[in-house]
């Protein structure tokens, strides 16, 4: 009950904001964002925390990054290089004026550049690709949400055979092709319908499926970075669903992998 209530909110507070779309949305996807950083961080701490002042650097960074040219419409996504470049310097600066490998070192280093770079790149994306129109960015998360949702009833209900017992226990086979079948017929179909009417059945299809199967993939990527912290959840912000990148890790790697497809479409 607390995971469907809590599934009802959230609905009920994002959907809003994705069809506003604009400053909302942007401001939205930033916290959104920082959030999933901070769990990023949080469950690396585990083993040894970070530099107070260096964190706050790292949530500066990921927030300017997130909300770079975050008003363009273009297709093709511009890297801005300089934004790239201040990230490992302001990053990998501490290490000398700390100089002091028990409080901050290089892996320590590489970590937040590595996460900032990550989360900065996708959540900057997934305004990108609201900005493209709301169709696309609807299109993605009927993909991710029709995977996940019917992955999990086929599983239970089917499912014998595991996908990756060490990682993820709970996932089967017979599950992630439930799920992959019923994204890729759905999502095809909306696209179609909303975006696209005269597009190859075959083409959108197989981007669908290939789109569907990537989302699966961040979901089992995920997990393993959880186990190899020995973490259940990545936090407990959201009541039965764990924390934003337990439900955003099949998103996050969609939206990453629909901007090399997109010049297919």
């Amino acid at each position: 009950m607390t995971r469907i209530i809590s599934s009802v909110l959230l609905i009920l507070i994002f959907f809003p904001i994705l069809f506003l779309g604009g400053n909302a949305y942007a401001i939205l996807m930033t916290i959104i964002g920082l959030m999933g950083l901070f769990e990023l961080l949080h469950i690396r701490e585990k083993k040894r925390e970070f530099p107070f002042l260096i964190k706050i650097f790292a949530y500066l960074l990921t927030a300017f990054f997130i909300l770079s040219n975050h008003q363009t419409k273009a297709f093709i996504y511009q890297l801005d290089y300089r934004v790239m470049s201040f990230i490992m310097f302001a990053l990998l600066t501490p290490l000398v004026l700390i100089n002091d490998q028990k409080k901050y070192n290089v892996s320590d280093s590489l970590f937040l550049i590595g996460s900032v770079l990550f989360i900065g790149l996708s959540f900057n994306l997934l305004i990108l690709t609201r900005n493209m129109g709301l169709y696309y960015a609807l299109y993605l998360f009927i993909i991710t949400i029709i995977t996940d949702t019917f992955a999990y009833f086929v599983g239970k209900m089917v499912g014998k055979h595991p996908l990756s017992s060490k990682i993820s226990p709970k996932k089967t086979v017979e599950g992630l092709i439930g799920g992959v079948v019923m994204a890729t017929i759905l999502s095809t179909i909306f696209y179609i319908t909303t975006i696209d009417p005269n597009i190859s059945l075959l083409k959108i299809g197989a981007v669908s499926l290939f789109l569907a199967l990537i989302g699966q993939l961040g979901d089992l990527v995920f997990s393993s970075i959880k186990r190899y912290f020995e973490q259940k959840d990545f936090s407990s912000i959201i009541p039965g669903h764990g924390g934003i990148l337990d439900r955003l890790d099949s998103m996050i790697f969609v939206i990453l992998a629909f901007i090399v497809v997109l010049s297919i479409l």
